[in-house]
């Protein structure tokens, strides 16, 4: 069944915002988000391990901001002043405690079906 749904993407203009949510059903060691561009590998965005602080890609660092609601088993990944390389499809991903230290989409077990984003210049 369904374990990760995201929601929330859509279009805006470069400087724009937006905010990308994804329902969880189960609890994971790791949660993080990864976007892939056409034509590109998918790529490492952020993400959390238990206990600690959000880490997040040099590209996006001071720009998104993850964060969880355990009450409503929610990820949200709030992306601000947003720019034409961000258009991408963006996953949220959930794995046991080595993906958060390899961050590889192969030790991810457990993925959404992405969600569309495109920032127009």
């Amino acid at each position: 069944g369904l374990r990760l749904v995201e929601s929330g993407g859509g279009s805006v203009q470069s400087g724009g915002s937006l905010r990308l949510s994804c329902a969880t059903f189960g609890v994971y060691d790791c949660m993080g988000w990864f976007r892939q561009a056409p034509g590109k590998e998918r790529e490492w965005v952020t993400a959390i391990h238990v206990g600690d602080k959000p880490t997040y890609d040099g590209s996006v660092k001071g720009r998104f901001t993850f964060s969880q609601d355990n009450t409503n088993n929610r990820l949200y990944l709030r992306m601000n002043n947003l720019k034409p390389d961000d258009t991408a499809m963006y996953y949220c991903a959930a794995g046991g405690s080595v993906a958060c230290f390899s961050l590889r989409p192969i030790d991810f077990a457990y993925w959404g079906q992405g969600t569309k984003v495109t920032v127009s210049s």
